[in-house]
């Protein structure tokens, strides 16, 4: 059965991708960081080399505190590291000003949360138009087209002048899925999205996550559920801030 709509035809054409440093849409070389606290320091990622290819869809696995939501923001930019280098997309990231980071990850990144971060006092149209708004993206008549595009992508379009606090946690999720798709960015990051959902709605967004790879989306989703992780091409696990496991093998730099 067909659960979403993937084939329909976007009202904007995608801006493909750039590749990186060494051919990968992802290259992270030699990344550590190292957080300060009251307790000293301690260091969440420990030399990672990493290469994901355009149209990759990569799960990242490891215990709580292994480093992997560290990893995903530091794809994203939200983390800068103390060292080594992140390249994404033709961007050397980690040399961006935090301005620059801004404006380059609304325009190449769209991240989907755990927790939806839906903001509450927006319809489910208008946080989709949000990222579009941001980044000054299609004029104000193709903004709201785009929105119901893809909100219709993820079976979410008749809902869509209703709050979040309306929507179920699946419909949340949908929602914001198709939020981060907004831009048209090359790359999604998700994480832990399926972790507030039942098994069901789980497997429904995990499907949809597969439909966008198959349309040429490269997708990084970092998740506990090692059943749905068995189902990925191409899997990855950390473990105390170090890759112990990349399957298939990526090739090196």
């Amino acid at each position: 059965m067909e659960m979403f709509k993937l084939h329909r035809t976007a009202p904007e054409t995608s801006r493909g991708h750039a590749l990186g440093r060494n051919g990968h849409l992802i290259d992270l070389l030699q990344i550590v960081k190292t957080f300060e606290g009251a307790a000293g320091a301690f260091t969440a990622l420990q030399g990672i080399d990493l290469h994901v290819d355009a149209g990759d869809f990569v799960t990242v696995n490891g215990k709580s505190g292994s480093g992997k939501s560290t990893l995903l923001n530091m794809i994203a930019g939200i983390d800068r590291p103390t060292s080594g280098e992140v390249w994404v997309n033709g961007s050397a990231v980690h040399r961006l000003s935090e301005g620059q980071v801004a404006i380059w990850r609304g325009r190449n990144v769209g991240i989907v949360f755990q927790f939806f971060q839906l903001l509450p006092t927006l319809t489910a149209l208008e946080n989709v138009m949000l990222p579009m708004d941001f980044c000054n993206l299609y004029s104000d008549g193709e903004r709201e087209r785009r929105a119901h595009y893809l909100l219709g992508l993820v079976d979410m379009e008749p809902r869509a002048d209703k709050l979040p606090s309306a929507l179920s946690g699946g419909e949340q999720q949908r929602v914001a899925i198709a939020r981060a798709l907004a831009n048209d960015p090359p790359l999604i990051l998700a994480d832990e999205p399926t972790g507030n959902l039942d098994s069901k709605t789980a497997a429904i967004v995990f499907c949809l996550f597969e439909e966008l790879v198959q349309q040429g989306k490269t997708v990084v989703i970092v998740t506990h559920d090692k059943e749905l992780a068995r189902t990925v091409p191409h899997q990855i696990e950390i473990t105390d801030g170090r890759i112990t496991s990349d399957w298939p093998a990526t090739p090196s730099a």
